[in-house]
């Protein structure tokens, strides 16, 4: 047990939410389906086969589940492969709270995702535990990702905190009983009702730092 700091992935050390809009929108409108301008909002935080089932029922992509969030998942790795958006400050302030806490990582994104950009970015030295939504039976705003990191790291939930950028994010880690640093996505920015959960709301990565995590602990 003891403190430990869970980070999210996509819009909070990548901003990805963009190459995912891109690469769902011209799947679905290549397959013969209907994009939506919400369609991406509300799939942040879907675990795989949600978004699958969601982009087939609700968008229209008459392929079978297993087929959409192979080609998605696959053509997201290796969009992501080649040009990685870091987001500012991302690798310093893994580099600067893994000097006080140790890290996991709690992503709604798929495992192959996941993988390849810890892979590109070289943060595996960075994060001890990795937990996709694929893990678990749920994707956010659900708590499962991050009971499973909970569980996997032995964590205090009550002296550990998430940093998160999304709606269902913040939800998710809240749900799990941590803390949580909220850093909002600028383009899919969070719901005020989800912002009001959060611990501590800040404008970017570089305010984060080991004294602002334990500050976040004590409240």
């Amino acid at each position: 047990m003891g403190c430990w700091v869970i980070f999210d992935l996509d819009g909070t050390l990548i901003e990805s939410e963009q190459v995912w809009r891109d690469v769902r929108r011209d799947f679905v409108l290549a397959h013969g389906g209907r994009w939506t301008d919400d369609a991406q909002t509300t799939m942040i935080g879907m675990r795989t086969g949600e978004w699958a089932r969601y982009i087939h029922d609700d968008l229209g992509v008459a392929l079978a589940l297993d087929e959409i969030a192979r080609d998605v998942a696959a053509a997201v790795a290796r969009r992501l492969s080649e040009h990685l958006p870091y987001l500012p400050g991302a690798s310093e302030v893994l580099e600067r709270l893994s000097l006080s806490f140790p890290l996991a990582l709690a992503t709604s994104a798929s495992r192959i995702v996941a993988e390849t950009v810890i892979a590109t970015a070289n943060w595996q030295r960075y994060f001890q535990v990795v937990v996709s939504a694929d893990d678990v039976a749920r994707g956010k705003p659900a708590p499962d990702v991050y009971l499973r990191a909970l569980e996997l790291t032995g964590a205090d939930p009550r002296v550990s905190v998430a940093i998160e950028d999304s709606t269902n994010g913040i939800k998710s880690a809240y749900a799990a009983q941590l803390a949580v640093i909220a850093v909002p996505d600028r383009e899919f920015r969070p719901e005020s009702s989800a912002l009001a959960l959060a611990t501590v709301v800040v404008s970017s990565l570089d305010r984060i730092d080991a004294r602002l995590v334990t500050q976040a602990i004590a409240r």
